[in-house]
């Protein structure tokens, strides 16, 4: 959680909304973009996207700030603000995790 957390104000930082009280900045915007893209697993807008991507894997509903997954039946799966589709094999090999309590 806070390796996203410190990716998602890194990127921030270097897009001009996040004071940088005058320092200037040696890495490019693309470079931290990039960056923070290869975190995450491929994702998907719909289920169904997301099953023909991984046809015998497992589709969990991910939560991109948190880096938490849900799985389908789950409080949570399909429902937070950041989130979406993803295989649970590729959320893990990212680094993601399952919810704890299982919501």
């Amino acid at each position: 959680m806070f390796r996203r957390f410190a990716l998602a104000t890194a990127l921030l930082a270097f897009a001009g909304f996040l004071p940088t009280h005058g320092a200037a900045s040696s890495v490019p915007v693309a470079q931290v973009i990039t960056v923070a893209l290869a975190s995450l697993p491929p994702l998907f807008d719909t289920e169904s996207a997301a099953q023909t991507h991984c046809p015998k894997g497992v589709v969990v509903w991910l939560n991109i700030p948190s880096g938490i997954y849900h799985y389908q039946g789950e409080r949570w799966y399909g429902r937070t603000k950041h989130g979406a589709y993803a295989c649970e094999k590729e959320a893990i090999k990212a680094g993601d995790r399952a919810s704890e309590n299982g919501q």
